[in-house]
């Protein structure tokens, strides 16, 4: 929906501390509304990934964008993203929707594994993961360039809890 688009272009994207502490790609200004806005929505979906906007049911407001990417469906594995609105931090929908793309990864794309990469100071990223059965498997010293300075990224990984096919 462009509406989405805009509202989280101008408060995802726009924010650079944040954009920078959750992307790999550098922060570089774009006008919402152009096709480049990582939110907008692609003319022909990408086959390894796919995208949602968050959107609470009880009013229908719109609290972030979350993503279950990089897509490998011969290792049947993918990793999770999520990005909530300022107004929306803080108040446990990380984890619910953390919940929401495992149901997604595991049942409906039938996917074997999911992992999430987040910096090592992001505290609120890493106790989702911890709470929704993520387990720490690694940590990639310094492996983030962020505002400056080199950080550490942590890999949390979980595996399906579906017996595999035989």
């Amino acid at each position: 929906m462009d509406a989405d688009v805009a509202i989280l272009h101008a408060e995802l994207h726009d924010d650079v501390d944040t954009f920078v502490r959750a992307n790999a790609a550098a922060w570089r200004p774009q006008p919402t509304g152009r096709p480049e806005s990582p939110f907008a929505i692609p003319d022909t979906p990408k086959p390894d990934s796919a995208l949602f906007s968050v959107v609470l049911s009880a009013d229908g407001h719109l609290a972030g964008a979350a993503s279950v990417w990089g897509l490998d469906q011969h290792n049947r594995l993918a990793h999770l993203g999520l990005s909530l609105l300022p107004a929306f931090r803080g108040q446990g929908l990380g984890s619910d929707i953390v919940r929401v793309l495992c149901d997604y990864g595991f049942r409906v794309l039938g996917l074997h594994r999911l992992q999430i990469e987040t910096l090592a100071d992001n505290a609120a990223m890493r106790s989702v993961a911890e709470r929704c059965g993520f387990q720490v498997e690694g940590t990639q010293r310094q492996a983030a360039w962020v505002l400056g300075r080199y950080v550490d990224e942590v890999i949390y990984g979980r595996l399906s809890p579906f017996a595999l096919p035989r």
